[in-house]
């Protein structure tokens, strides 16, 4: 997947959060990894505007009055003290920690000790962690999220000046000029404070790479507005989402009738198969020409996996050809709870469409698992985590669980 940041007319947290939800990013992805950290309830709404001609989002930050300063000390607890989503929590610290060296640069203090004033308040908060997790939201939506590219384009500074906690500052501002240091950026269209120390610290974090928009065949554009509204440029910044050019990243379904392989042999192939990166596999037994039996082996594979896939089933089968097919695929939105059986966690996995949940599925491993520990059959047991599943479901209004896998 590739992700191009056009931030040509300039940056923020809350135009990063519109155009996020603009590029499809549900707000309950955003919602709920800010809500796991921030102290005191926050809560966005996106609202449609326009600026110069250009219908945008504007994410409003809505936080109750609050007047405490943070440190980067108490700042770096904050997304440790609940438990969101790791890579969300690991590129939320990376920001702040971002944030506090270039303080610290810029008033020669240590970076423990610097006092965010508006870097430290709520709303900056939330646009951290709610930026966060909507990249890492763009970049599992993709088949392999290692293989993310994030582009920033050359960031709008402004120019002239501006009022902060330490008064009148050029644009600009010595935090922002600091956090730039190697990053393209320009005065741009505007002639005030176009690029906010928040907006400086999430580009630079995220950037892996900085300059027009890469080669990609864009699937989804979001477009996010700033709170100002000027004659001179439309105040926005664009978020676009698609495939590298050159790459088709549709699921693959490679297939291969085998009639001259031991049985035994199959198990292995099945385990070489999804180690070397398949997300499925699968045989069909089959009757093939002469009354020959034999086996249809199908394995479903994301393209950058499978060359290993093929390399795969050349070592562990007899076939000396595979066809292959480009499918089209489609999934749920999927979450994993947990519910109690004697004790034992046995994780269930619910699948939702349009927002309301329409499956859930005890995971038979852990079921059986369970049952292990727990010296009892495994049809019991499983029994007894639908029964706690259907519990659960109740009270968040779902249908009820199959019976199995």
């Amino acid at each position: 997947m590739s992700i191009w940041i056009d931030a040509s007319a300039g940056a923020s947290g809350d135009m990063l959060l519109g155009a996020l939800i603009g590029a499809g990013v549900p707000l309950e992805a955003l919602s709920a990894s800010i809500d796991a950290v921030a102290p005191e309830p926050v809560t966005l709404r996106p609202e449609p505007v326009s600026r110069n001609g250009f219908a945008a989002i504007r994410c409003h930050v809505e936080i109750a009055d609050s007047v405490h300063h943070r440190s980067w000390r108490d700042i770096r607890a904050l997304p440790g003290a609940a438990d969101p989503d790791a890579d969300v929590r690991a590129l939320a610290q990376r920001t702040f920690e971002r944030l506090a060296v270039a303080e610290a640069r810029v008033h020669g203090s240590d970076p423990m000790d610097v006092s965010f004033h508006e870097v430290g308040a709520l709303d900056a908060i939330a646009d951290v962690v709610g930026v966060c997790a909507g990249f890492v939201w763009l970049s599992r939506a993709g088949d392999d999220a290692a293989d993310t590219t994030i582009t920033v384009s050359p960031i709008a500074v402004g120019s002239g000046s501006v009022s902060g906690a330490h008064g009148r500052m050029p644009v600009p501002p010595p935090a922002v000029a600091e956090l730039l240091r190697g990053a393209p950026s320009l005065a741009g269209p505007g002639s005030a404070e176009s690029c906010t120390p928040t907006g400086a610290a999430l580009l630079t974090t995220l950037a892996d790479a900085r300059g027009a928009q890469p080669a990609m065949a864009v699937e989804s554009i979001g477009i996010g507005a700033g709170g100002r509204d000027p004659d001179t440029h439309a105040n926005v910044l664009r978020i676009f989402v698609g495939l590298e050019a050159g790459r088709d990243e549709r699921p693959l379904l490679i297939e291969s009738n085998i009639d001259d392989l031991d049985p035994r042999v199959w198990p292995s192939v099945i385990a070489a198969l999804l180690e070397a990166g398949a997300s499925d596999a699968r045989l069909t037994p089959i009757l093939m020409k002469k009354g020959r039996p034999a086996h249809t082996l199908s394995v479903l594979t994301g393209s950058a996996a499978a060359e290993d896939v093929r390399a795969a089933i050349w070592r562990h089968t007899s076939t000396i050809g595979v066809r292959e097919t480009a499918l089209a695929k489609h999934a749920l939105d999927r979450e994993m709870v947990s519910v109690d059986v004697a004790g034992q966690a046995i994780d269930v996995k619910l699948a939702g469409h349009g927002g309301e949940l329409v499956n859930a599925q005890p995971e038979w491993d852990d079921v059986a698992r369970a049952a292990a520990v727990l010296k009892r059959p495994v049809n019991d047991v499983l029994a007894e985590a639908i029964a706690a599943t259907r519990a659960l479901l109740r009270t968040l209004g779902g249908p009820s669980p199959r019976s199995s896998e």
